[in-house]
């Protein structure tokens, strides 16, 4: 049942997705929803945090660890960098004396790490079961019979794909192979106005919400221009008359937390605080986007909140844990979440402080948990895409 509050601001009621936090049960939708090995410290250990120092310490340069910025602050205490999840890969690459990279973001995240860390190093993640439900919604298979459907149409020759970050290494590699190139929320424009300079069409995938915000709102593409390729239904359900007059082919994915945000979230917080100005992050859907004050991916929002005026009013559509953040570190600002209920990212949050002990205490005592290793093939083919986006303009 969810249950509400009188009190709003960073500190949003628990609705049914917040049980499916904290790393205690399986997720049957991550991307690798299988239980973590190994006997786990206990989450009421009073000692973690001394035994997460103490075997921080024993490894020293040999081991380097990541956070991304949704992660929990008791794993951001312990991160040498926090960023987004291709600034820590390329982080990672940029250390290569560190023999250990531990990742404390997603499966992805770290699949990206080892493709652009040397072969020396093993990638590190503290739970395999934190997923991403994002990359889970455009499998191999998936995208493989799109391909198909659009070759059938006759559109393939002159359709190049755009593969936004959060995907799998397979789709990564299926970007590759077919001359296209990975993005960013940052990038995603770039990214886009590249491969319109290659071919007529785009195919967006997994994120619809990035790429038909990107397309409509930044490039001046219609939303009668983009259509939305279901993975589900036969051909997509699209006619090839509909794929022929398309630019954009997106693919139906979401973020299940960015996806949560309505309409009616922006006019509440309108309505509960005069003044305030509201800024999403581009994986929300169109309709929200539109009916913000501005939009930006994550390294956008912190920037605007550091640049903010003392006394300004801010809610923000983005993930619950760094919204927190962003509060704390702005004492002389009202931050509050843009959502009456809670919105973090489950699998994310399986990372927390008693994995991460065990990860680490595993590394000291010369065992190497959870490693995450890209095939040499899949590896060659989605470098190539990350080398079309690194070569961006």
């Amino acid at each position: 049942m969810t249950t509400t509050t009188e009190t709003y601001g960073t500190d949003p009621a628990p609705s049914p997705l917040a049980l499916l936090l904290l790393g205690r049960e399986a997720d049957p939708n991550s991307e690798r929803g299988v239980e973590c090995p190994g006997d786990l410290p206990a989450a009421s250990d009073p000692d973690l945090v001394a035994r997460a120092r103490a075997a921080k310490e024993k490894l020293g340069d040999r081991v380097f660890i990541l956070g991304h910025h949704y992660q929990r602050d008791e794993v951001i205490e312990f991160a040498d960098v926090t960023g987004d999840s291709f600034k820590l890969a390329r982080d990672a690459a940029a250390r290569p004396e560190a023999e250990y990279i531990v990742f404390c973001g997603v499966h992805f995240m770290a699949e990206s790490a080892d493709i652009l860390t040397s072969e020396r190093q093993q990638v590190v993640l503290p739970d395999l079961a934190a997923g991403c439900s994002m990359a889970d919604m455009a499998t191999a298979e998936q995208v493989a019979e799109c391909w198909d459907v659009l070759t059938e149409a006759g559109v393939a020759d002159a359709t190049v794909p755009v593969s936004y970050m959060n995907s799998s290494a397979d789709i990564k590699a299926f970007t590759g192979k077919h001359g296209g190139t990975i993005c960013t929320s940052s990038n995603a424009k770039r990214a886009l106005e590249w491969a319109f300079e290659q071919g007529q069409k785009v195919l967006f995938l997994p994120d619809q919400h990035l790429g038909r915000n990107t397309a409509v709102l930044e490039m001046g593409i219609s939303l009668g221009e983009c259509v939305l390729y279901n993975p589900h239904k036969p051909n997509g359900g699209l006619t090839a008359e509909q794929l022929r007059n398309a630019k954009m082919i997106l693919w139906r994915g979401h973020c299940s937390v960015h996806g949560r945000f309505s309409v009616e979230s922006v006019n509440e917080v309108r309505e509960r605080i005069p003044g305030v100005t509201v800024l999403v992050h581009p994986e929300c859907r169109h309709e929200v986007v539109t009916a913000a004050d501005l939009v930006g991916s994550t390294e956008y929002i912190i920037k605007a909140l550091d640049a903010a005026e003392p006394g300004s009013k801010w809610a923000i559509g983005t993930e619950l844990n760094l919204v927190r953040r962003l509060a704390k570190a702005h004492p002389d600002k009202e931050v509050v979440f843009l959502d009456r209920t809670v919105c973090f990212c489950s699998t994310m949050n399986r990372i927390d402080l008693p994995h991460l002990v065990w990860a680490l205490e595993s590394l000291v005592e010369g065992r190497v948990p959870n490693v995450i290793t890209v095939d040499a093939e899949t590896e060659k083919h989605a470098k190539a895409a990350l080398d079309r986006m690194l070569a961006l303009p």
